[in-house]
């Protein structure tokens, strides 16, 4: 294993030190162990609380999406496990300002068994919650098994557009029906190069070859649908969105945003390269394409690779994207 590091076991801590000391402005430490990260000033009193929490090795996701305009707060746990039951249920405390909290995160086994635990804690408080999951990766399941599906870099928009809604004063019940509708909207593929190493572990989380890519990779490394020789970046393009529109259909006069994004170590050279493909098969399905994300949104520590998440919009759901937001990895105007 070759990082930047001091003890693989305070990697995380450390993570968290320097992005607070670094963006003060946006985010601050508190929970159990200080593993929750918040808006300063938080709870804002009045306004729907939105948290989040999962793994770290994800970032910007989870925890640089804390700002105005998107998450109030985010429980981060080691890289790619869970954060404990305790610090979900303190995100939630930090967000609560009296108008409930929406738990808008990931479809993984281990993040709801344990916000499921920690929504039933602050229930006893008298902090109503309610919760949506993103379903988003194409790959993980059919159609007719979409409940299955793994949520991956679809919860950007998600923040995004729920986000807006609360910081509009909307209730509790109506930033999760848009936070559920965004979530909807939302299909991803992806397509790794290489593994990448988890600290503690200090070893690749998979192995493949020099020659070869995996279509449909998750976010951990969990299998895709295919494994083989590497491709051009053309045909990859081509054949993630013939994933994407396959599942999504698009319609002359649908408006849609499109993100590229970075696993982690892809340089943004190529992500242009692939975006070339991308607008010509979004154009030529007859769509207009609002704000278009190329970069890197949401990642897995230092993998090689690339998703695509497609984002169908209407008029609430492309006002709410275009909101102002503010943090310290993504700024709307």
């Amino acid at each position: 294993m070759k990082k930047i590091l001091n003890d693989p076991y305070a990697y995380v801590d450390e993570m968290l030190q320097g992005l607070v000391a670094a963006h003060p402005e946006h985010y601050a430490q508190g929970g159990d162990g200080g593993r929750v990260i918040h808006r300063p000033g938080a709870p804002f009193q009045g306004k729907v609380g939105i948290v989040t929490g999962g793994g770290s090795g994800h970032l910007p996701v989870f925890t640089g999406y804390v700002g105005r305009g998107l998450l109030d707060a985010c429980a981060i746990g080691d890289v790619f496990a869970s954060p404990s039951v305790e610090q979900m249920a303190d995100a939630i405390r930090i967000a609560n300002g009296g108008k409930g909290v929406l738990r808008l995160y990931g479809n993984y086994g281990g993040d709801i068994m344990n916000f499921d635990m920690a929504g039933d804690m602050v229930e006893m408080e008298d902090i109503a919650t309610t919760t949506v999951l993103l379903t988003d990766d194409v790959a993980s399941a059919p159609a007719a098994e979409h409940e299955k599906r793994r949520g991956v870099a679809g919860m950007v928009y998600a923040f995004k557009i729920a986000g807006a809604a609360a910081e509009a004063g909307e209730n509790l019940e109506e930033v999760t029906r848009i936070a559920q509708k965004a979530a909807n909207a939302c299909r991803s593929i992806g397509a790794a190069l290489t593994p990448c190493t988890v600290p503690q572990a200090g070893k690749p989380t998979f192995q493949i070859g020099e020659t070869e890519m995996e279509m449909g990779m998750g976010i951990h490394g969990e299998p895709g649908v295919w494994r083989g020789a590497l491709k051009t970046a053309d045909p990859i393009a081509e054949e993630m969105m013939d994933f994407l529109l396959k599942d999504m259909p698009l319609a002359s006069g649908d408006r849609v945003s499109i993100m590229v994004n970075s696993l982690g170590a892809t340089p943004p050279e190529e992500l242009y390269i692939l975006y070339r493909v991308v607008k010509a098969r979004l154009e030529g399905a007859g769509a207009t394409i609002v704000m278009p994300l190329v970069g890197r949104y949401a990642t897995s520590m230092e993998m090689t690779g690339v998703s695509f998440t497609l984002c169908k919009l209407d008029d609430e759901l492309e006002g709410y994207l275009r909101a102002p937001a503010d943090c310290a990895f993504w700024r709307v105007q």
